[in-house]
């Protein structure tokens, strides 16, 4: 809140924006802010007209008397703005976090490890207001595709791809995404581990919390976004499968994978499955697999965003390499030094994944390489563990083998291999 003194005209910044002090009410603890930082009432006092405001926003004045809280039972409202840097209004279909309550915790809010800056590589974090943060909240951008939640504290929170349910923003600088179900939690535990050793921990999220909510338990994660202007975003799901050998066990053949797969190509089935109209779950998903890049290429674009727009979604069916570097070249804008700073990152993961213990005694299925840059600062990390398990005992895997079920290769290393090969021809690349 110190910061409020520093902006001239501070909270004439909220006067002039649309709905700007509902903005307050708007966001997690918005008004009560003013409560928990030193000399947050007097700084309003300070500005002309600063107390006015408050009483113009409904229980304003209640935050100097405490005589009671605000309402604020829902929360991330859905909102649409037609103002602010991008002019884009929200689309319908992001659902809102609903806030009633306080958190209650089952491990100390101290991280157990020290973990990397979240600025990515290159350049000291830019300081922004608060003001401005409360401010531009306000505009959303979202699209229903990489199971990660992202905030600019120059935009709004958006979400590239995953469940639109499963995230929420915790706070300047971390996320809440919802935990699988069950007893394990085996993300949690991938991200305690891989965070606990010095050579894997600037590779993932940091891990803070696991945090339980009215009766749904979730992981405070490391926002990857917080320190980042605006910038440019690309998730890249790793691997040449994205499901569990345990989810293709069962041999029955089905009828209603069989109508999946004959909506995307008629043609696809077997004259056998055709008399039968079923086919397996494993068919199925090889199918699936290999209507994109993630059998051949050992990964998948699965969504991004630029500058001012709204993410990308829909290339799952990018496929051979010249769609593959085209859509990484029009990612990456013909910015050469950001290009170069990438590929760099990317080395970096696959040597210390390569050296890590931990991965060639796990299977690592689903998850993504997360991308992004800014004018200043470029930077890549590992992603979404929900499907990492332990190998059994004595098994190792080298994530470059093809698959065959049972041997448990995933394809991670062979993915990256390939699209860092694919990177550096994209250099070349005319834009």
């Amino acid at each position: 809140m110190d910061t409020l003194k520093s902006v001239p005209d501070g909270m004439d910044t909220l006067k002039s924006v649309p709905d700007g002090m509902d903005i307050l009410k708007s966001v997690p603890d918005g008004m009560d802010i003013l409560k928990s930082v030193p000399d947050g009432i007097d700084i309003l006092k300070s500005v002309p007209d600063g107390m006015g405001i408050l009483k113009s926003v409904p229980d304003g004045m209640d935050i100097l008397t405490g005589e009671k809280g605000l309402d604020l039972s829902e929360l991330w409202r859905s909102r649409t703005s037609a103002h602010g840097p991008t002019g884009l209004s929200a689309p319908s279909t992001f659902r809102r976090w609903r806030r009633g309550g306080s958190a209650r915790t089952s491990a100390p809010a101290k991280p157990a490890v020290p973990a990397q800056d979240a600025r990515g590589l290159g350049g000291a974090e830019e300081d922004r207001s608060l003001l401005k943060f409360l401010a531009l909240n306000a505009l959303d951008l979202t699209a229903p595709a990489s199971d990660i939640l992202l905030k600019n504290r120059q935009n709004s929170w958006f979400q590239l791809s995953g469940h639109p349910d499963c995230f929420a923003p915790a706070g300047p600088g971390t996320i809440w995404k919802k935990r699988s179900g069950g007893q394990e939690n085996a993300e949690r535990e991938v991200y305690e581990e891989l965070g606990s050793d010095p050579e894997t921990q600037d590779l993932v999220p940091r891990y803070f919390r696991e945090v339980d909510y009215h009766g749904e338990r979730f992981i405070e994660l490391q926002d990857l976004l917080h320190g980042f202007i605006d910038p440019h975003v690309m998730d890249v799901k790793m691997g040449t499968r994205t499901f569990l050998e345990s989810e293709v066990q069962k041999t029955n053949a089905r009828e209603d994978l069989y109508q999946k797969m004959v909506q995307v190509d008629p043609n696809a089935p077997t004259p056998e499955e055709h008399r039968q109209k079923a086919v397996t779950k494993l068919r199925y998903m090889q199918f699936r697999e290999q209507q994109s890049s993630t059998c051949s290429r050992g990964f998948r674009i699965e969504a991004m965003k630029f500058r001012g727009s709204l993410p990308v979604t829909d290339l799952k069916k990018v496929k051979s390499r010249e769609e593959v570097m085209a859509t990484i070249a029009l990612f990456l804008g013909g910015r050469e030094d950001t290009k170069q700073r990438l590929l760099e990152r990317l080395r970096d993961i696959r040597t210390k994944f390569e050296r890590s213990s931990y991965f060639r005694k796990h299977e690592v299925v689903g998850s993504s390489i997360f991308m992004i840059y800014d004018d200043t600062k470029v930077g890549a990390w590992i992603i979404d563990f929900a499907k990492t398990h332990p190998l059994p005992n004595g098994m190792t895997v080298n994530h470059r083998q093809p698959w065959v079920q049972g041997n448990h290769e995933d394809g991670f290393l062979f993915g990256l291999d390939s699209l860092i090969s694919v990177s550096i021809q994209t250099c070349w690349h005319k834009v």
